[in-house]
């Protein structure tokens, strides 16, 4: 099993664990190939729910850049919405789980789930 198939298991257990989520595997893998090597470094692959200076950068560069949203203070609380939800006062969020989680959120799987990218 390659690392990144490790770390896909592991978010996935993440989700159901933590979140009582049932994982859409297909759509959990798109979203952690898309954020490259940063999986693999142990300061990029985790968000801090309390560093505002993090959580504008997957405001500006996940949900308006990579999810096509358009700014607002809706952004914010579902921000804080899926980190309440995955547990504030748990220190490991993994970035590929709150992103994943956000698609899901706003129905944009669609980004990552498009014709002729495998499998839906």
């Amino acid at each position: 099993m390659s690392k990144r198939d490790e770390l896909i298991e592991k978010y996935a257990s993440d989700l159901k664990e933590k979140l009582g989520e049932e994982t859409d595997l297909n759509l959990l893998t798109k979203v952690t190939i898309g954020l490259g090597p940063s999986i693999y470094n142990s300061d990029s692959s985790t968000i801090s729910g309390t560093d505002k200076t993090e959580l504008l950068t997957v405001k500006r560069n996940f949900l308006i850049k990579k999810l096509g949203l358009n700014e607002s203070h809706e952004l914010d609380e579902a921000i804080e919405s899926v980190l309440e939800k995955y547990g504030k006062s748990n220190r490991n969020k993994h970035r590929a789980v709150v992103y994943y989680l956000l698609t899901k959120y706003f129905n944009k799987e669609d980004v990552y789930l498009k014709k002729g990218t495998g499998p839906r």
